[in-house]
């Protein structure tokens, strides 16, 4: 077992981390208070080849794995939540499944623009009423054999980056007596196809520089060209898309966990109260310590399931494993480097505020906690 980082992942590692201190840094709490969603930021990432890290050279992408792009994302998440979120939905669940499920068409068309980074990408599962059960839905794909075009109506909700996507995976209803058989995934093009709309774009506790839609479908006529894989092959391939989304989350979640615990720690080391650093005392001292046994557990699981992807393996298990550690860690951490600083840290002058709410959303995205205790207990015969 080999627990060093590649120097290849090293090198990229680093060389977003001094981007993302000189770059995103600096106005990470002014976007989330603008609610501004920073294209020049994505700009920047797209110069630096960073957009399509897991998509092949063919198509874009830098043709690196999983462990690289999870690296990517934790560092963005480190010093902004909003960005890495937008970031992992662009690539895991807005690329990926074209990487994965689509024809060599679709992959010059629509993969090449996202992996190098002329556009952004969504993917639409949600819907006002699924929740959890996120095969529970009322949007449909019906086909109109007379014009070879697919028919879409229906309404999605709490979509990822919807508002300035340039492509937009979405689920639907192909064969509604079918279950799970009957679920297929279309590309909608956002500016170009008739009869799709943003109708809300949400104010949230955390991660406003990132935003979150709701979008309908009002009669979108689809060519059959925009149907990725089969008609029915929808739910599983939301299934291995999730396996890889999730280990996107867990690193997300450990960088938000490090931006907290490294504010705390520093800060710690600087306050003084009653003549020595608050980091002295046994109280914040073993905060502290906690802290940082709680990110390297959840980074070696993340770690992991990574590797264990890239490696071809089912990572069901895995990667809900590392999700559930890693996403609750980083709230409980953003929550004690709250407490460390105190009442400055209750204040938008210091980073750990920021980290606690946009942690939260760590814990419900892309499967609750709550599911993905099903999903392990499933996993394990239970």
């Amino acid at each position: 077992m080999d627990f060093e980082v590649p120097a290849e992942h090293r090198m990229i590692r680093d060389t977003v981390r001094e981007f993302c201190e000189e770059e995103i840094a600096p106005i990470a709490q002014e976007i989330e208070d603008e609610h501004r969603f920073p294209e020049e930021v994505f700009d920047s990432l797209a110069e630096l080849d960073m957009m399509g890290i897991p998509v092949a050279e063919e198509y874009g992408g830098l043709g690196g794995d999983q462990l690289m792009y999870a690296l990517v994302t934790e560092e963005l998440g480190r010093v902004s939540g909003g960005i890495g979120l937008s970031y992992a939905a662009h690539t895991s669940l807005g690329a990926k499944p074209i990487d994965l499920f689509g024809t060599d068409e679709q992959k010059e068309e629509w993969l090449r623009p996202l992996a190098e980074g002329e556009g952004l990408g969504a993917w639409a599962l949600t819907e006002p009423g699924s929740g959890s059960d996120a095969s529970d839905m009322d949007t449909t794909a019906e086909y109109d054999a007379d014009a070879g075009e697919y028919v879409l109506n229906g309404t999605k909700q709490f979509i990822t980056n919807a508002n300035v996507a340039n492509s937009i995976l979405v689920k639907a209803v192909t064969d509604p007596d079918a279950g799970y058989d009957g679920i297929s995934t279309f590309i909608v093009d956002p500016e170009n196809d008739d009869g799709f709309e943003v109708t809300t774009v949400w104010e949230k506790m955390g991660l406003n520089s990132s935003p979150t839609c709701e979008i309908t479908f009002d009669d979108v006529r689809l060519p059959e060209d925009r149907l990725l894989g089969e008609e029915g092959e929808g739910w599983t391939q939301t299934m291995k898309t999730l396996d890889g989304g999730r280990i996107s989350i867990a690193a997300l979640s450990v960088g938000l966990a490090q931006g907290a615990y490294e504010a705390a720690k520093e800060y710690a080391g600087e306050r003084e109260q009653f003549g020595k650093p608050i980091a002295k005392f046994d109280a914040i001292r073993d905060k502290v310590v906690h802290m940082h046994r709680q990110i390297e557990r959840a980074r070696l699981l993340t770690h992991r399931a990574a590797s264990r992807y890239d490696a071809g393996e089912s990572v069901t298990r895995e990667s809900a494993l590392a999700k559930l550690d890693a996403s609750e860690a980083a709230r409980e951490v953003a929550e004690e480097a709250v407490q460390t600083l105190g009442g400055y840290g209750y204040t938008t002058d210091f980073a750990p505020q920021r980290f606690y709410r946009d942690a939260k959303l760590m814990e419900i995205g892309e499967g609750t906690s709550e599911i993905q205790h099903v999903v392990i207990g499933r996993e394990l015969g239970l």
